[in-house]
């Protein structure tokens, strides 16, 4: 089975920190463009299978003794790895060891392996901002840059705060099986009306549980330290101004692609951020949750196809951004930042509001806390017996 050995491609503390961490890895298709694509948290490289399958024409592995013939022609080879904690990959305990960065380090790692100069670089989710990263560190590494539910990172990560991610917070909680945990995933990752839809004499929900069943018992449930040290990663996560620069300075095209029902992941951060990338960036809304590669699968596939395309064809970045003209808020270029009163006021509304989402979810956060604390207290109580008799 191939796995990337990380320090062998890392200098000083990088390669000593990573000693013995192995990153596990699949490629599919060949050809001269080279695809790298990283997944979100808790999930594996087969998450990719659909953007895969219209990528390279299949979702037979390279290195299979008998792979699938399917259509080449594309000329692309894509590789799908599992991030650190999760699936095959190497599972460090310390929280420590899971930053935007080191996952950064441990794909950069991966393309050293496989002998890639160069790549389109897509992420998901968690992996977007890994992808985020990857291109703050190495630049002129990157063909282009796809951004999938996409948020900042920090507080960005907190979810929308409404009854409905409340209740998936405590079942999330709670699932201690993978036939509980494929239940909440599904209300994660997909809106209700898609979910509602029939197929057949089966709605989506009912096809996707045994799919996701089957998917999570085969993988296995994410180990605690895999999750916390992926949540770790998330939350520590953040793109500054120097970030920034550094990504728009190789001028690559990108594209932020975001499901518009995406409970998880909120548009208004993925927005944005894809206005702070003006004029690479092109903003991509479709109709979806928080998997939305899944759930509008032909459209993605279209939207990734149309951006390694445009790439080849060096096009101006103005012509492929959709975003209106910057006239306040951060500009690259300059070495200053723009601001005016009105701007600064909503900077402070958003600091507060922020702030405040923080505060509710620390509060929730305890709330929960204390409430598995008295359960397990229950739980240990032995019921005591009154035998003693009456004189």
């Amino acid at each position: 089975m191939p796995f990337c050995e990380i320090s062998k491609y890392q200098n000083g503390v990088d390669a000593t920190g990573n000693n013995g961490t192995k990153i596990f890895y699949r490629t599919y298709g060949q050809g001269p463009v080279k695809v790298l694509l990283i997944i979100g948290l808790a999930g594996t490289h087969s998450s990719w299978a659909p953007q895969i399958k219209a990528l390279t024409g299949t979702i037979t592995p390279n290195d299979d003794e008998s792979p699938a013939a399917g259509d080449r022609s594309s000329g692309i080879e894509v590789c799908a790895f599992d991030n650190r904690g999760m699936g095959l990959s190497s599972i460090p305990t310390k929280k420590s060891e899971y930053t935007t960065r080191i996952m950064a380090k441990d794909a950069i790692a991966i393309m050293d392996h496989l002998g890639w100069e160069k790549a389109h670089v897509f992420g998901h989710s968690m992996g977007a901002m890994i992808a985020c990263r990857l291109a703050a560190l190495v630049p002129k590494r990157v063909l282009s840059l796809a951004l999938l539910n996409v948020t900042g990172g920090g507080y960005e990560c907190i979810p929308r705060l409404d009854r409905q991610t409340l209740s998936i917070a405590v079942r999330f909680l709670k699932a201690k099986t993978p036939e509980q945990r494929a239940a909440v995933d599904l209300d994660t990752h997909y809106s209700k009306e898609y979910l509602e839809e029939y197929v057949g004499t089966k709605t989506r929900r009912a096809i996707l549980y045994q799919e996701y069943v089957k998917g999570i018992s085969a993988s296995g449930m994410q180990s605690n330290c895999g999750f916390d040290g992926q949540i770790n990663a998330c939350w520590t996560h953040k793109i500054s101004r120097a970030d920034l620069e550094s990504i728009c300075s190789a001028g690559f095209l990108i594209s932020v692609i975001h499901g518009r029902d995406d409970v998880i992941a909120q548009l208004c951060h993925a927005k944005s951020l894809a206005k702070k990338l003006y004029p690479y960036a092109r903003m991509v809304e479709l109709p979806g949750g928080h998997l939305v590669s899944h759930e509008r699968t032909e459209e993605v596939n279209d939207a990734l196809l149309e951006l390694i395309k445009a790439s080849s064809s060096k096009i101006s970045p103005y012509d492929w951004t959709n975003l209106p003209k910057k006239s306040t808020g951060w500009s690259i270029t300059p070495l200053t930042r723009k601001s005016s009163p009105e701007g600064s006021n909503v900077s402070v509304m958003v600091d507060i509001v922020a702030r405040l989402q923080i505060f509710l979810v620390f509060f929730f956060g305890l709330f929960m806390l204390a409430f598995e604390c008295m359960r397990r207290g229950v739980s240990r109580l032995k019921p005591v017996r009154v035998s003693a008799a009456l004189t």
